[in-house]
């Protein structure tokens, strides 16, 4: 059995990886391939590193937290394309579409690692964390409660535990929804710096040691996660058909149409425009000194499997 770590489980994020498993699509290829839930994405990663698990369905620069430079690790493909995380706002404050001066003086709720995409877009925005009073915070997690970071972020803006977070698609549906909060910043879709799309981006990693030892396995990872996104852009029903397996009622019946609106974002490509826009954020973030080069990220053997 091989194990594939997500750092958040009630989530479109990771989607096509979950649904990989639940249709069934990593059986197909011969693999018996289970899930677990690991927040947040730097202990996924770590775990990967140690041998506690094979797979990582995360955001691709957290892989750094692990594998400094990508040493010992490499992406297979993407489950999507670009930065995936919302910036959402409480909906009493009025915040406008695109006016990032709306978290002057307040608290934005966000995962380790994933808050380091925020954090640069503020700075590429000329917001100053300490001169303008921004408060960058985990967010409160309910006691007993598995962590799903996402569902934790919209339920502590409802009850005014944060001021925003910045989240995953899922968590930004349910404070739309609720009237509770209201998107300002979606980078996926224009919003923020113009460079801010390729952060980062879903991926799928694995050891290199792993890939080397077992190449038609890593093979089969790849090839299941890409017919996956085919099998949910052919018939995205098929979606709540994996999110009634995984999810809580309610955020089941949400995610066929939050994977509706992800679908052309779901390419399995790895391009050396994302490389090299995550080397540049790596590095304005201090996660590297010198450039990634295309090669020590991507399993490149590999990448006819993509399409």
């Amino acid at each position: 059995m091989l194990k594939l770590a997500v750092p958040d489980l009630v989530s479109n994020s990771y989607f096509p990886a979950e649904a990989a498993i639940e249709l069934g699509l990593f059986a197909k290829e011969g693999l018996d391939v289970s899930l677990e839930l690991i927040f947040p994405v730097v202990k996924a990663y770590r775990a990967m590193r140690d041998g506690e698990v094979d797979i990582v369905a995360g955001s691709a620069h957290s892989a750094l937290a692990a594998f400094p430079r990508f040493e010992g690790a490499k992406l297979l493909c993407a489950q999507s394309q670009g930065m995936y995380w919302f910036l959402v706002l409480r909906a009493d404050l009025k915040p406008e579409k695109g006016d990032l001066s709306a978290v002057k003086g307040r608290r934005i709720g966000a995962a380790p690692w994933v808050d380091m995409g925020l954090r640069q877009i503020l700075v590429e925005e000329g917001i100053d964390i300490q001169r303008d009073d921004v408060t960058i915070m985990p967010v409160p997690s309910p006691p007993g409660r598995t962590v799903n970071f996402g569902l934790n972020a919209a339920q502590a803006l409802e009850q005014g535990l944060i001021d925003g977070f910045w989240a995953n698609g899922m968590a930004a549906e349910i404070a739309v929804r609720s009237g509770v909060g209201s998107v300002v910043l979606d980078t996926r879709r224009g919003d923020g710096p113009a460079t801010s799309f390729d952060y980062t981006f879903a991926s799928i990693a694995t050891r290199s040691s792993f890939i080397e030892e077992h190449r038609e396995r890593a093979a089969a990872i790849v090839i299941a996660v890409v017919a996956a996104q085919k099998a949910l852009k052919e018939n995205v029903a098929r979606a709540l058909e994996v999110g009634r397996k995984l999810f809580p009622g309610a955020q089941a019946e949400l995610i066929t149409d939050i994977v509706k609106r992800d679908l052309p974002f779901y390419d399995a490509a790895i391009s050396r425009k994302s490389v090299a826009g995550l080397s540049s954020f790596a590095r304005k973030c201090s996660l590297i000194d010198t450039d990634l080069a295309y090669e020590d990220v991507v399993a490149t053997d590999l990448e006819n499997l993509w399409r």
